[in-house]
């Protein structure tokens, strides 16, 4: 298992890489609509806070490895539901 720390800034790293996607998309792409930008921006701010807060305080009675490998799976998950909607904005 990796240390917690590893993790943290596995996370951070991906959603900056994905915060900047979207402010590149704003600010090269043709014009989109700010709402739509705005919504994928908050979303990736939520996912990080989500997965820095359940790394930092793993739920009580599951064991580690367990509740980390669904840690993962659940980033995945997101991860590829973000990168769908900023498809979809180009």
């Amino acid at each position: 298992m990796a240390k917690r720390r590893e993790l943290k800034k596995g996370i951070n790293f991906l959603c900056g890489e994905l915060f900047a996607e979207c402010v590149a998309i704003m600010h090269y792409q043709k014009p989109t609509p700010q709402e739509d930008v705005d919504n994928v921006m908050t979303n990736i701010l939520k996912l990080q806070d989500d997965m820095l807060n359940r790394v930092s305080h793993p739920e009580p009675g599951m064991k580690a490895k367990a509740y980390f490998k669904k840690l993962r799976a659940d980033m995945v998950g997101h991860t590829e539901e973000i990168v769908e909607q900023i498809k979809a904005l180009l």
